[in-house]
């Protein structure tokens, strides 16, 4: 990959990723959309491998969605298979770029097999420093928004929490992501612009980048484009131009 262009003191801190288009990649081939999440996978494992090279040091991709349950059976047994095979499969990958993993979710909601194995992988992967690799698995903003509000609601009931005392940094606490920064990067693959229920609270001031790629054919280059793109933006936060420069 060519990171010529790239600026290293501006890498995103935290980059999120909505992987889609493994269906219409197949559908375009003549194949059963279970070969498009397969080859998919292959992406993953590029884009793992490059976030930590670049120096990212959150990388989180959205895997599966609360509304992915929805889909054919075969396609859910499919993306769950794919799924165990390839925290198998990558332990060693993770292990040798020193990279840690960590999952967000109704993890309850996942079969056992993936449940155990997923746990294995992120107690074996605990101590890893160099990057945090967060999958989201059956996951969605509104219901993580949701619970939090719940949680919170209930300790102010039992006056463990009082209202004046709530604030931005009380709502992390309560959410999947209370270990991790905002986001900074959002990509989203396969031409579509639309947020689909990913980390609405956490992508608050986040840059947005759309890419018509569809996720199979997305390469460790793509990555480096959607960085470069990201630091030639003026991040202002609400402020002007003249108030960050």
């Amino acid at each position: 990959m060519d990171t010529s262009k790239i600026n290293t003191s501006k890498i995103p801190k935290h980059v999120a990723i909505i992987m889609d288009g493994n269906g219409r990649w197949a559908k375009q081939k003549g194949f059963i959309r279970a070969i498009g999440h397969e080859n998919g996978t292959k992406s993953v494992r590029q884009t793992v491998e490059a976030g930590a090279q670049l120096g990212i040091e959150n990388l989180t991709l959205y895997a599966f969605s609360t509304e992915n349950w929805n889909r054919p059976k075969l396609e859910v047994d499919t993306l769950m298979r794919l799924l165990v095979s390839s925290l198998k499969k990558e332990i060693k990958t993770l292990q040798d770029n020193n990279i840690k993993l960590n999952a967000i979710g109704k993890l309850s909601n996942l079969p056992k097999k993936v449940y155990k194995e997923l746990n294995e992988v992120i107690e074996n992967t605990k101590n890893n420093t160099r990057m945090t690799l967060t999958l989201a698995l059956s996951y969605g903003s509104r219901e993580e928004l949701l619970n939090a509000i719940k949680e919170i609601s209930d300790k102010v009931k039992n006056n463990i929490i009082s209202c004046e005392n709530i604030d931005e940094s009380i709502i992390n606490e309560h959410l999947y992501t209370q270990n991790l920064p905002d986001v900074d990067l959002l990509i989203r693959t396969s031409g579509e612009q639309r947020i689909s229920n990913f980390l609405l609270w956490q992508i608050a001031y986040a840059e947005l980048y759309f890419t018509k790629v569809l996720w199979p054919d997305f390469t460790q280059q793509h990555l480096c484009d959607a960085i470069t793109e990201y630091q030639n933006r003026e991040r202002r936060f609400g402020k002007t131009s003249e108030q960050i420069s």
